[in-house]
């Protein structure tokens, strides 16, 4: 017998050893379940923060810029005074800050697609979307903190709310939505080939529904085409829904539009991606 066979029986023997210490009948561990699997990869996003906090400027930094620039260069002309102003504006930059930063989920799920990290996930025996789901639940972290920053901001500049649970909802309601928007940039982000493809495009859907909106001014104000968009722009009714909550005023109608809006985002973006995805 070569020395080859004689370590190759040896290596069975050993393994025969441990296959019967064990026992014949050891049960695998249990798969993960899909929200399990969701939240860890909630928490890699995370995780990406804590090594690279250079992703906080975003949700911190720009937020803080567009809310003073607005509030004090437009404040005086459109409302007469910068304390006035900010009780119709924050409501509406707030919503702005969060739509504008989702972007960067498809940016981030492109670059992982560029390393091939994604086509070691799908390999994974888990909960197939889950890593998609993640990626979208660990945005949601960072778009609370673009919340309450902006909400800090505000406060000290002389925005003061009539209803805080309406804060809370309004908070609420702008996350589910973000979290709707969201997938499409992770369908994009299938199909584009570069992270700055994936930003381009998606600056090129944002500009005109977040300034052609009700965010900064009436829509009364605009002209008659223009006022046709804002009245069908889902982020008017976000906005008029975020605004109504924080001053307590009925929007139910409005709040009513927001959730068709995103259940209709996913219902269509979320197939679509996981189609892609699976190829």
């Amino acid at each position: 017998m070569s020395v080859e066979q004689t370590t190759l029986t040896e290596r069975d023997t050993a393994v025969a050893a441990v296959r019967a210490a064990l026992g014949s009948d050891t049960a695998r561990p249990a798969r993960p379940s899909g929200l399990r699997t969701s939240l860890t990869f909630g928490w890699r996003a995370l995780l990406k923060i804590k090594h690279v906090p250079e992703q906080l400027f975003d949700v911190t930094v720009f937020p803080v810029m567009m809310t003073l620039l607005f509030t004090y260069l437009f404040g005086g002309a459109l409302a007469g005074s910068v304390g006035d102003y900010i009780q119709f504006l924050l409501p509406g930059i707030l919503v702005q800050g969060v739509i504008m930063i989702t972007m960067y989920t498809g940016v981030t799920l492109n670059t992982d697609i560029q390393k091939g990290v994604f086509d070691r996930f799908r390999s994974l025996p888990i909960w197939r979307p889950s890593a998609l789901v993640g990626m979208l639940l660990g945005d949601a972290v960072r778009f609370t903190i673009s919340c309450a920053v902006v909400l800090a901001l505000g406060l000290a500049i002389g925005f003061r709310p009539a209803n805080w649970l309406g804060v809370l909802a309004g908070v609420g309601l702008l996350l589910l939505f973000a979290f709707a928007f969201g997938w499409i940039w992770t369908f994009l982000a299938l199909i584009l080939r570069t992270p700055n493809s994936v930003m381009g495009v998606s600056m090129m859907v944002i500009t005109p529904v977040t300034f052609g909106s009700n965010i900064f001014v009436d829509p009364a104000t605009m002209p008659g085409w223009l006022q046709a968009f804002v009245h069908v722009n889902p982020v008017s009714d976000l906005v008029t829904a975020v605004r109504g909550l924080m001053n307590d005023v009925p929007v139910g109608g409005e709040v009513l539009a927001v959730l068709a809006w995103s259940a209709g985002l996913i219902a269509v973006f979320g197939p679509l991606t996981m189609r892609r995805y699976a190829r």
